[in-house]
């Protein structure tokens, strides 16, 4: 390239939306979380193995949250639902262990396909191991944020997961309000820095 041409790799652009729904630059995002110094680390299609190499290779050096989300395991296709809920636990344990003084919530995962399924089984069982490991660590806490998506005939509205998976605005502004409030609550009983994390 010559000095006079610019670079199209190094400009900045927003992310395509190619839902159609302003999910990436959503007001849910601007309107509850940005106000609280919030920063986003998850990358679409993570497994609990990809947070945990990123966690270990410097994404935890210089911050110092007061709380740090975690919402991964749903991508974990290989894995047993125990063998998802450790790796989600580890998660939560190397986070108290290098951040002593962060809380640490941990989102239930999702029902997912159109109807009763296996994998909507496989993350029922993980959020019933999480329920029960995770008091343990005493910083961490679990978040249901899934009632109301599974209808009384097993099925989900498109209006909350347009493939069954992935949620629409409707859908993250009915898990978004569950997780500001938890987060309000932690950040007022530690006022002195209000700065939250979200992985």
């Amino acid at each position: 390239m010559s000095g006079d041409e610019i670079n199209p790799a190094a400009v900045a652009q927003a992310v395509e939306d190619v839902q159609g729904d302003d999910r990436w630059m959503s007001q849910i995002w601007r309107e509850l979380f940005s106000p609280l110094h919030a920063l986003n680390f998850g990358i679409g299609g993570d497994t609990t193995c990809n947070v945990l190499w990123r966690l270990q290779n410097g994404e935890l050096d210089n911050i110092r949250p007061k709380v740090t989300v975690v919402w991964v395991g749903t991508n974990n296709h290989r894995h047993s639902a125990e063998q998802v809920a450790g790796g989600i636990l580890a998660i939560a344990q190397l986070l108290t262990s290098r951040l002593p003084k962060t809380k640490v919530v941990v989102l239930g995962l999702l029902a997912r396909g159109d109807g009763p399924n296996p994998l909507r089984e496989k993350n029922a069982a993980v959020n019933g191991f999480l329920r029960s490991w995770l008091p343990r660590l005493g910083q961490a806490q679990f978040l249901d944020v899934g009632a109301g998506f599974v209808h009384s005939d097993g099925t989900i509205s498109t209006r909350d997961m347009f493939d069954f998976l992935h949620l629409t605005a409707a859908g993250y502004r009915a898990i978004a309000k569950p997780l500001s409030d938890l987060l309000l609550q932690i950040l007022d009983e530690t006022p002195e820095e209000k700065r939250a994390s979200l992985v």
